[in-house]
């Protein structure tokens, strides 16, 4: 989700979905429009997550103190990289991002349940670049990484194969990562940005677990774009 209105949050909340990921990367979104969003989201009872801008503490604080049920880690090239940003998404003991009422626990009404929940964020990498494939094997150990997201667009640009997403020098990127996660036991993902109901099948069918589908921009771009009617 990029477009920040909690009407547009409000419907993709209702479409079905297992969670919409709010974009701080990419779209137009704040830290401040966030607990709205989400209050919108929640209303269809889908679990908001967040891509992150970058992934520094502050980022994490902010976007799972207003009440996300995880964080995606956008450009993730290293275990390194990951554990810290996974340590600045957890309370301590696990990690050691600031402990506070929020909208997260209901500014301290559900502080202690939170505080189990705050130890373990859900955690998803995203693996956009071919460094990022060479270091894959130690980024999938990381402990508390729950899923791999693939970043199609970054990672074929990053190999100067920019959207060649029928390579096949990226094809095989792409199955390699897919065999590593598997050897793992991490869901590997990877994000169908056009959406077209049978590239989702062939991801599903190839074993994709964690699959973002399309962007609420493009939803709309496309309808209402779409071929017209005529009148008879």
């Amino acid at each position: 989700m990029q477009i920040p209105h909690a009407s547009v949050a409000e419907i993709m909340g209702h479409a079905g979905y297992d969670w919409v990921a709010v974009d701080l990367e990419h779209g137009a979104i704040s830290v401040h429009q966030l607990p709205e969003l989400f209050r919108a989201l929640e209303l269809g009872g889908t679990l908001p997550l967040v891509r992150l801008a970058q992934g520094q503490t502050k980022d994490c604080k902010q976007a799972l103190d207003a009440g996300a049920g995880g964080v995606i880690v956008p450009m993730v090239e290293s275990a390194a990289h990951l554990m810290q940003v996974r340590d600045a998404c957890r309370w301590p003991p696990a990690g050691t991002r600031g402990v506070g009422f929020s909208r997260a626990n209901l500014f301290g009404e559900h502080f202690d349940t939170y505080t189990d929940e705050a130890q373990a964020p859900l955690l998803v990498a995203m693996i956009e670049h071919i460094r990022a494939v060479d270091s894959l094997e130690d980024i999938l150990q990381v402990e508390g990484l729950d899923a791999i997201l693939i970043g199609p667009y970054d990672l074929s640009a990053s190999m100067g194969l920019t959207a060649q997403f029928n390579a096949a020098e990226f094809m095989a990127t792409m199955d390699r990562i897919r065999t590593l996660c598997m050897r793992y036991a991490i869901p590997c993902g990877v994000h169908v940005v056009l959406p077209d109901a049978n590239v989702l099948k062939q991801r599903v069918t190839e074993g994709y677990r964690f699959i973002a589908y399309s962007i609420d921009a493009v939803f709309l771009n496309k309808s209402a774009s779409a071929p017209r009617v005529s009148e008879p």
